[in-house]
């Protein structure tokens, strides 16, 4: 007969037992269901045998591990990896989008793909075709008349076409300026008198009298050569933002802005990198550092980019120079 003293030891002995196996990690069992398992132990030996053994009791499957969770962590960590490569790849692009608080210097796209030529010839990456393009790009304000006598501004970009002084820009930049002011890459200054306009192609040719070791003409590329899906950069000054570079690529050729507005010049080159107010007049530019357009107009359903860009491509303004360089004006 277990004795009060023995059924104390029976009850520790089988508690020991069980708490064994909380230990090991069933810590699902409760103070109470290790005392249930205890009496059901000591009914079924009736109390009557003093060596009683008491059953091994393993306690419920411990727990697996939420492999659901683990799954969707490693496929976390596998997307931010793709994520870090592509980024890797683009790093000339990632170096100018962090310099995006310099005025000088602002990129807008991660679609460039830096070191690979498009159409011929040997690609640059985007820091080496801004240093090289960037001089040769102006920022153009312009005082204009409003109505009833009131006075505004506008903010546009041109290129620097030779060393005697010409510009050449969109003609909405210029059209009906009283006064014109062109800023160069340095931060110098100088007053603009316009020389010849095109309308209908959207293009104008305006003057700055200054030293030639400040001039810096762009280099003009062949805009037939150009393929969809080809790189390309802006450089112009959207808002007012001098000096800043977008990338993006050849969305289409041969388009017409249809929503511009006004006269619509035809056979442009779309392109998906940022274009913006301010952008107008400014330099398209191949992956070699050539200027192959001029921006001219975006499509958008609000004041600003949306990816449907367009520019003059740069064979229509070689024949269209010329005559504006000579005071073309129609």
């Amino acid at each position: 007969m277990v004795t009060r003293t023995g059924l104390f030891f029976l009850a520790q002995t089988y508690q020991s037992v069980i708490e064994s196996q909380v230990l090991r990690g069933h810590d699902d069992f409760s103070q109470s269901k290790i005392q249930t398992e205890v009496r059901k132990a000591m009914i079924a030996e009736n109390f009557q045998n003093p060596s009683f053994n008491p059953p091994t009791f393993s306690g419920p499957t411990a727990p697996q591990p939420p492999r659901s969770r683990v799954s969707r962590r490693l496929a976390a960590g596998f997307i931010a990896a793709v994520l870090g490569a592509s980024v890797a790849s683009g790093a000339a692009t990632a170096a100018l989008i962090n310099a995006q608080s310099s005025p000088t210097a602002t990129v807008a796209s991660t679609r460039v793909t830096t070191g690979t030529a498009t159409s011929n010839g040997t690609a640059l990456s985007a820091s080496a075709i801004y240093a090289q393009a960037s001089l040769g790009v102006v920022t153009i304000t312009t005082q204009v008349q409003g109505r009833f006598g009131s006075s505004g501004q506008g903010t546009g970009s041109g290129l620097v076409v030779n060393a005697a002084g010409d510009i050449v820009t969109n003609a909405h930049v210029v059209s009906g300026a009283q006064q014109m002011q062109v800023t160069f890459s340095n931060g110098q200054t100088a007053s603009a008198t316009l020389v010849g306009i095109n309308s209908g192609a959207d293009l104008a040719v305006i003057h700055v009298s200054v030293a030639a070791s400040s001039l810096h003409p762009v280099t003009l590329g062949n805009s037939n050569s150009l393929l969809v899906g080809d790189t390309v950069y802006a450089i112009g000054a959207p808002f007012g933002l001098s000096e800043s570079l977008t990338a993006g690529i050849v969305s289409g050729l041969h388009r017409a802005n249809t929503g511009s507005g006004g006269t619509v010049p035809a056979d442009l080159i779309q392109v998906d990198a940022a274009i913006n107010p301010g952008n107008s007049g400014g330099a398209l530019l191949n992956n070699q550092g050539q200027v192959i357009g001029i921006n001219e107009s975006i499509e958008s359903p609000v004041n600003g980019n949306v990816g449907v860009g367009f520019a003059i491509p740069i064979n229509t303004v070689s024949q269209l120079l010329p005559g504006l360089e000579r005071g073309s004006n129609t």
